[in-house]
């Protein structure tokens, strides 16, 4: 029997009858080997338990096969799963990731987490950091002159970047309309917080929705919470009291819609009949909700892998070529109705 901690690339290379140089094609993941070929090297590989010396093929190729990324916002829902969504992919190409968690946004911070991922080595970074709706200029200039190819998330299109973003328009829209084909005629909104580009997003496509079916004053059907749960019980006293003929909301996000569901069934509102209530999200326990919660299903794992795919594409061209490639790449929300919005 083979001892797994000495294992080679010629004892893989002998034991699937191919030559090195195939080995490592199909270890680095590179286009040029067969299907059948990579799934019987691969497969060799796991039997044998050989495990490449990443230091020394960096060493050799002058590649690090690692990405940096900058994330944000473990705590939310769809941050966790576009970094899912990445390391997957990442994984799936060949590349290691070095994360950096942001907590806010520093301009001088953020600048050295970029020089630190520079001095590491990698070959390209993706920003899922925070894309605040004042900031993003900051974020172009600070970019501009990285020596390596990157890819921003969730925020407007760039002149000078590559953006994958969620379109979170769409996603407002879906909600909207779908509250209208289903009868309500008054409905408001509870946003995220007014600084997020989401939010903007997603109370953009309510507005748009809201005016194509002849409301022009509509303000004081607005709320902005802070995509807590919490946030949504408060949200949706402040616009009942406000618009006591009140009878549908589009909120945010899920945690928040469940604030509103509480509130709702305190003061005998029954959700549907006498309010119709779409999430945005779709987290797992949405659908176990009371009654079970329509929301907008964000793809942020499709998101993660896209931001991975465009930077793939970038790394081992020439700067000015991947800058000729920016510009937006949108994700598709779907909308997932269940009973929350579904009158009888």
């Amino acid at each position: 029997m083979t001892n797994k901690s000495k294992v080679t690339i010629r004892d893989v290379a002998k034991a699937a009858g191919v030559s090195t140089q195939t080995v490592s094609r199909v270890i680095n993941n590179r286009p040029d080997v067969s299907p059948a070929t990579r799934e019987h090297v691969k497969k060799i590989v796991g039997d044998l338990g050989y495990a490449p010396n990443t230091i020394a093929q960096s060493l050799s190729s002058g590649r690090s096969n690692t990405i940096g990324v900058v994330g944000f916002g473990l705590e939310y829902f769809g941050s966790a799963r576009v970094l899912t969504g990445i390391e997957r992919k990442a994984n799936e190409l060949g590349f290691s990731i070095l994360l950096t968690l942001l907590d806010q946004f520093d301009r001088q911070k953020n600048e050295r987490v970029l020089t630190h991922l520079i001095a590491h080595q990698v070959e390209g970074i993706i920003w899922a950091g925070p894309a605040f709706t004042d900031t993003m200029d900051v974020i172009d200039k600070m970019t501009k002159n990285l020596t390596v190819p990157i890819v921003l998330l969730n925020r407007n299109s760039s002149n000078t970047n590559i953006v994958v973003a969620m379109d979170n328009r769409t996603g407002g829209r879906l909600a909207t309309e779908h509250l209208f084909e289903q009868g309500y005629q008054k409905i408001g909104i509870i946003t995220g917080p007014a600084s997020w580009w989401e939010a903007k997003e997603r109370l953009a496509g309510w507005r748009e929705v809201m005016t194509e079916n002849g409301y022009s004053d509509i303000d004081n059907l607005v709320f902005e919470g802070n995509w807590e749960a919490e946030s949504g019980d408060r949200g949706f006293k402040a616009l009942n009291a406000a618009v006591p003929d009140l009878d549908a909301i589009f909120v945010c996000n899920d945690q928040m819609s469940l604030g509103v569901l509480q509130t709702a069934n305190r003061i005998d509102l029954t959700v549907p009949d006498d309010l119709g209530i779409v999430g945005f999200d779709d987290i797992p326990e949405s659908s176990y909700f009371s009654p079970p919660l329509t929301t907008v299903r964000q793809e942020a794992r499709k998101l993660g892998a896209l931001a991975v795919t465009q930077l793939n594409e970038c790394i081992g061209t020439e700067l000015d070529e991947e800058r000729d490639k920016s510009g937006e790449n949108l994700v598709t929300p779907k909308l997932i109705i269940r009973k929350s919005s579904v009158r009888n």
